[in-house]
């Protein structure tokens, strides 16, 4: 593309992390990074460039998001009760310890930069925990409802409230909004800093916003599924343009 000097003309960076399991392709049968292309087509389509973060030495997170605009926390499997000091739910994943570790790692490193970060899912679930706060280990359990994960990869619809006067009201509007849901974990404590955007009937927060300026969005939904939530991937890189231009600025 070729940049016509405006801020528009930008395309940034959008770091995306990925999950590292054991996958198969062809004969090969070997531990691999993957994520599912509905997260690359959301960024692209909305005019940022997807870079990849799969699971690593956390220690290099700072330098894995130097030449990054923003960040994606994407889904995935079970973020571990022992790092909110809970006992494990029989439910409950078996631990990713290395992608815990890097992701957390990522997310401090993105807020040292003051980077726009949008979490998805596991990504709300794990900046909660990064924040201090802690998690319903298994809601059919602890709410009586099966509603948020159906399971068999087949995604459920519930309806969500979103607060009025929320950023996330600016994004896609206040009031109820039809989601695609594939969880059996959720919000309990409630991290330091973070507000309620939104909610279901039965009170399960829903997304959550950082309560400073700074720009931190996250659902408990999967917006990748749905095309009329690519409002909150084009509000993200919307915001990662300003925040290149700024950095450019300030050079």
């Amino acid at each position: 593309m070729v940049s016509n000097g405006s801020e528009d003309a930008v395309r940034p960076l959008i770091g995306v992390t990925t999950y590292l399991e054991r996958a198969q392709q062809g004969v090969w049968d070997v531990r691999a990074s993957f994520l599912p292309a509905q997260y690359l087509t959301s960024v692209t389509a909305s005019g940022g460039i997807a870079m990849l973060l799969p699971p690593q030495d956390e220690t290099t997170a700072d330098a894995a998001i130097a030449g990054l605009h923003g960040l994606i926390l994407t889904g995935g499997a079970d973020v571990q009760p022992e790092l909110y000091g809970d006992e494990r739910h029989p439910s409950t994943d078996a631990a990713r310890t290395d992608r815990d570790a890097w992701e957390l790692a990522l997310f401090h490193a993105a807020e040292r930069r003051q980077m726009p970060v949008l979490a998805i899912c596991r990504g709300l679930q794990l900046v909660n925990v990064a924040r201090g706060g802690s998690l319903q280990q298994h809601l059919p359990e602890s709410l009586g409802t099966d509603r948020y994960k159906l399971g068999g990869g087949v995604f459920a619809e519930n309806e969500v409230t979103v607060a009025t006067g929320t950023r996330l009201a600016g994004i896609l509007g206040d009031g109820g909004l039809r989601v695609h849901s594939y969880h059996h974990q959720g919000v309990d404590r409630l991290g330091d800093g973070l507000v309620v955007s939104a909610r279901t009937d039965d009170g399960l927060v829903q997304a959550v916003e950082d309560s400073a300026n700074g720009y931190l969005v996250g659902v408990q939904w999967h917006p990748e599924e749905n095309a009329e939530n690519r409002r909150l991937f084009e509000d993200l890189v919307a915001q990662a343009r300003e925040f290149a231009h700024s950095e450019k600025e300030a050079r």
